[in-house]
């Protein structure tokens, strides 16, 4: 996953919305081979994903931080339940990492299922699948 992110860093920023602390996320962070543009975390919203105050926090400060529109926003996440469904209805353009292959019939481990998948805009199964496909993009000019 490093590899992926400082691909996409190249292009985008990235922005981490977390359902953790500031202390659990920096841990994970060491590991993950970038420095983030932005991180906001459950302990600086006090609320977790899927509440509606994340996402309006999300659009509050990706505005005021970095000038950003709504229609800027590409949310990328694995979590239907967590990240797509609340995106989703505040219409954001959205990317499934579909790492368990719930699609496909794979197991969705302890997270909840929505009744109602909603649609992404993108699909792949991995980061470094989307981080190919952001490369090659840029290659073609396309």
């Amino acid at each position: 996953m490093p590899a992926a992110l400082v691909t996409l860093q190249k292009r985008y920023k990235l922005v981490v919305l977390s359902n953790v602390d500031r202390q659990s996320f920096a841990g994970s962070n060491k590991r993950l081979g970038v420095t983030f543009d932005a991180i906001y975390t459950a302990e600086d919203i006090g609320s977790y994903k899927p509440d509606p105050r994340n996402f309006d926090y999300l659009l509050e400060h990706l505005k005021q931080d970095f000038g950003f529109e709504h229609g800027d926003i590409l949310h990328t996440a694995q979590s239907l339940h967590h990240d797509h469904v609340p995106a989703s209805r505040i219409g954001l353009a959205r990317c499934w990492i579909d790492r368990q292959h719930l699609r496909d019939g794979g197991g969705a481990g302890v997270t909840k299922v929505p009744e109602e998948w909603p649609e992404p805009h993108f699909y792949f199964t991995t980061l470094s699948e989307m981080a190919e496909a952001v490369a090659r993009e840029g290659a073609t000019g396309n």
